[in-house]
This record gives structure tokens, sequence and C-alpha cells, in this order.
């Protein structure tokens, strides 16, 4: 099996997008014909990864036209002579754009399988190799250095160690296996190394592994977009409220020229200890991030044992950034969501709680960015206007830049 034309959801989801997207006042605006589309084209894109991988120079520690020919020259080494263009993004400086080359569709498909999980499908079709923990299944007498065909089990029925695999699956492209089969399943535990070094991937991007790792990093371009509409300046004091693993709460810093304050909370450990890392591996040193919960954030008197992390008092940051926990439609490439109608519809409630917190802590005039990662009207425009509606303080700016 090739590519899905569009990303497929479970039924009920999809009847509900359906009805989102073909609402009256869409199809009013629009036009029936168009309305329906939009909604088309935007289900097929989601399933493909975008037309160019976008690459953060941290302007921290180097120049992008420095970091430009550095990568170029990694680049090249790395598609062996097929001449691949590092662009420099027309409005956002510190981007890099790298274009995808694909779907390819000639590739010849070998007999020798190996099957992986979706999340490493993603992250293959983006330009990555595979890993030992990513490997579901492989064929029966695979050896080291045999040539395979790499699939993706998108609706996770494919059963660990399985010897073939019949169910729905995505042909990501071919490699050359590192290890054997029984190294890859070996009962004394999982590997971590690299399981198949992709050498014909279906669309041809860039390995970023270990690449100038601490003067790139590699982010998706709406999540860079917001760092730049939040525009935080030198000497302000920032939140990030739900901030691993840390790519926009190393991007303020950079853009504020590591001068002032970040504060990044995240309310699980582990991703906190991520944002800490990438922060010392880009030498940021104004980000202090906190394992906290930020809808209980805000402290409603001063402590007496008050300290720089949470909770807060009221008025307490120049600019906020709320990247909400979301429903996460619009991640690409995406081929299957698994999610149910209820998991779907969950993220209202506590994107609401998040933005009365973030509201009160908040500065009289001071900016406030709401984003996610989803693309479904109630998380987005919806949430917005119920914002202007309770907090009358708060005035809508265009988010041009």
């Amino acid at each position: 099996m090739s590519f899905f034309p569009k990303i497929f959801f479970q039924r009920e989801v999809d009847e509900y997008l359906t009805k989102v997207f073909r609402n009256n006042e869409l199809i009013t605006a629009l036009g029936t014909q168009e309305a329906e589309s939009q909604y088309q084209s935007l289900l097929s894109h989601l399933s493909h990864p975008p037309a160019f991988s976008a690459v953060r120079v941290n302007t921290h520690l180097a120049s992008v036209k420095h970091v430009k020919k550095l990568l170029f020259e990694e680049i090249q080494k790395q598609f062996k002579g097929l001449c691949v263009p590092v662009l420099e993004h027309p409005k956002l400086q510190d981007i890099l754009l790298i274009p995808v080359i694909g779907p390819r569709r000639d590739l010849k498909k070998h007999a020798s399988e190996v099957i992986v999980g979706a999340q490493c499908g993603y992250a293959v079709l983006r330009g990555a190799h595979v890993y030992v923990p990513g490997i579901i299944s492989t064929s029966r007498f695979l050896k080291a250095g045999d040539l395979v065909s790499v699939y993706s089990d998108i609706e996770g029925k494919c059963k660990k160690g399985a010897k073939e695999f019949e169910g729905v699956k995505v042909f990501l492209g071919n490699g050359i296996s590192e290890l054997s089969r029984s190294e890859i399943f070996s009962s004394k535990g999982p590997l971590n190394g690299l399981g198949i070094r992709m050498v014909e991937p279906v669309y041809l991007s860039p390995s970023f592994d270990n690449v100038l790792p601490s003067q790139l990093f590699l982010q998706n371009l709406p999540s860079v977009v917001v760092s730049h509409i939040l525009n935080p300046q030198p000497g302000e004091r920032i939140l990030d409220m739900c901030a691993a693993p840390g790519g926009k709460t190393t991007h303020l810093a950079a853009l504020m020229h590591d001068q002032g304050e970040v504060i990044a909370i995240d309310k699980i450990a582990n991703k906190v200890k991520k944002i800490k890392q990438n922060a010392e591996l880009l030498q940021l040193n104004c980000i202090k991030a906190f394992c906290y919960d930020g809808t209980k954030a805000l402290s409603v008197e001063k402590r007496e044992d008050e300290q720089e992390g949470p909770p807060f008092l009221p008025e307490s940051f120049d600019r906020i950034l709320l990247d909400a926990p979301c429903s996460g439609m619009g991640q690409r490439p995406n081929m299957a969501y698994t999610s149910t109608l209820k998991e779907v519809t969950s993220y209202k409630p506590l994107q609401r709680k998040l933005f009365t917190v973030a509201v009160k802590l908040l500065k009289p005039g001071g900016v406030l960015v709401y984003s996610t990662c989803t693309i479904t009207l109630s998380e987005n425009e919806e949430q917005v206007a119920w914002a202007l509606k309770t907090f009358p303080c708060l005035q809508l700016q265009p988010q041009k830049r």
C-alpha cells in the first residue's frame, strides 16, 4: 500500500469534523463546493510532510549565514551529489528551509519487510532513520546488512515481534538493516541504537541527528511563528505555560538575546528535564524551568517564602505564551488519527482554565499569545471568541509578522 489520499479518522471523529467544516457560516462565505474542496484539501495535506523542513538557527551562538553554509555542506554529504538548496525564510530571519523531495513513487519494494509504529513512521517521513525502539515486526530471517522495505502500522494493530503483518500499512521507503532480527528483539531488553539506515525514503528529507546540535533546532514552521508573534523583548519577564519540550521556550530566550527571564512550566517531570537539557545545549541562561501544573500557577496572596518559581502573583509577566494542550490534529504528517470523539472534545475545559490563569498573570498592557496544533474551531476560533467575551480587558490583535 502507498499513501492514503487523506488522513483517516475514527468514524465518530470524521462525522464531527465533517459537520464542523460544513457548517452554514462556512458554506455561506465560500459556497458549498468551495467549502467541501477546502476541507478535503486540508485532510490530504495532513497526511503528507510539509514541503520544506524548517530549522531554527540558534542566533544566540551563531549567525544565520554561517550556519547556512555549514548546513549546506552537511546536506550535500547526506544526499551524495544531489544539489539541494538551503533557503533563508523571506520574513523570519532565524529560519532556514530545505525543500523536501517526494513522494518518490518509483522505488522498488523488497521481500524483506520491517514494520514500525506510527510515530516512528512519521519521523521517517521527516528524514529520520529507524531506531530499535520503533521497530514492531521484521521478516523471519532478517540479517544485518539486508536490504529491507520499511512500512508503518498506522492503526497500531501489529503485534510486537511478529514475523509477518497483513494489516493496513504504509510504505515509507527502503533501508539497510544494521541488526539481525534476534538482535532487534533480544530477550536481554530492547536496544536504543540504529536499527534501519534509510537509503531510499519515499520523502527525501535530511536527517538532523547530531547535526550542529547547539546551533540548530528542528522545529515546525507554525511553532516558530508563535514566538515571533509574541515578540519578547530583552529584559522582560516571560511565561511559557505549557512549555515542554522547550522549542518555543528556547526560541523566546534567543529572541530576547538571553537578557531577561523566561519562566517555563510543565506538569510532567521528564518533559521539564528535557527543557533544561535544551536550554543547556543551546547555552541559554535566562530560562528557568519548573515542574508545575499551569492551571494552578496563580497565587492569590504573597507568600512569606516567596521565590522565583510558581505559583505567581497576579500581573507578574510582561508576555505569556499559552501553547495549550490540544487534540493535535494539525500535526504533519499524520495518516491515521486514533483518538476518540470523547478525547477530541475533552481539551476545551482545560484550555479555558489555562486561559483564565494566563489572563490574571499578565501585566496591564501585556501580550498573551494562545496557540494550538489542531484544526478544530472549538479549540481555536471559538476559544478566542470566548476569551474576548469573558475578559473585557483583552483586545484582539492581528498576528502579522
